[in-house]
């Protein structure tokens, strides 16, 4: 029996070598190296005493987080409606539909609609306010990255609130809880841990976004996922790419570690 475990599992360790450790491995030597190919520790000396870097570092950060705390607003309430609804798998589908989309065909999708001759300043020469600057803006990024990360939020969140007990809530209830009560001390608490997969699930790809800081942002919103794609594509300092992307490997670590679940000793969940 322990054969045939063993057989089974070949293909997942040959995936994992092939398309997790080895590019990492690969991103973590090639750090080590400038763009004369010579090895160095110059690259990790330039990012941490580059003001420019460390703001871009910052800047990531903050936008993720802007990103998640917008999703999260929005998903929280969406997921708990999605769960009381009859329908609710249907509308979950209609919510997850637009992840079949490319990226790409979303934010071109974006800039006809952005742009000055678009859909949302037709609607606002309607209502009287007159064309405005839509398109590449911080906001109009953060709307867009907000959009694209919903369903990926929506997710764990809607199958946490699913999975809940209802006779929980009642006794809360019962008990002469208010709403905002039987919330904050029953519904929010037990349905935390869909709430980390959700931030988990949005601000780890939120860090590294680049397609949108351009297309969307029109370069006003710079992140390490733009200086990334600018050392690899254009300065081809391939060293220097690597050494931001080991940095946000190790962000995206830390947040997973920051949000993951948690045991007690004897395999109790906090």
């Amino acid at each position: 029996m322990k054969k045939y475990n063993a057989f089974y599992s070949v293909p997942y360790v040959l995936w994992l070598l092939l398309f997790v450790i080895a590019p990492l491995v690969l991103i973590v030597y090639q750090s080590f190296f400038n763009i004369s190919g010579q090895f160095t520790l110059s690259n990790y000396q330039d990012y941490f005493g580059s003001g420019t870097y460390l703001r871009m570092t910052f800047n990531s950060i903050w936008y993720a987080f802007i990103i998640t705390l917008v999703t999260l607003l929005i998903s929280y309430p969406t997921a708990y409606w999605l769960s009381q609804t009859r329908h609710k798998q249907l509308w979950l589908l209609l919510i997850i539909l637009p992840t079949w989309i490319n990226l790409l065909l979303k934010a071109y999708a974006f800039i006809g609609i952005f742009s000055q001759a678009g859909a949302a300043n037709r609607f606002f020469e309607f209502i009287g306010i007159g064309p405005q600057q839509i398109l590449f803006t911080k906001s109009s990024f953060i709307f867009v990255a907000a959009y694209i990360e919903i369903p990926f939020m929506i997710l764990p969140i809607f199958n946490a609130i699913d999975e809940l007990n209802p006779s929980l809530v009642n006794a809360s209830r019962d008990l002469g809880a208010t709403n905002w009560q039987t919330f904050s001390k029953v519904i929010f608490p037990l349905t935390l841990n869909g709430v980390k997969a959700g931030v988990q699930a949005v601000f780890i790809p939120s860090l590294s976004l680049f397609m949108l800081t351009r297309l969307i942002g029109g370069n006003k919103v710079i992140t390490l996922g733009t200086a990334i794609e600018e050392h690899f594509l254009v300065t081809q300092n391939w060293g220097m790419g690597s050494t931001i992307g080991v940095v946000l490997i190790i962000a995206m670590v830390v947040i997973m570690f920051a949000t993951g679940e948690r045991r007690k000793k004897g395999g109790h969940h906090e």
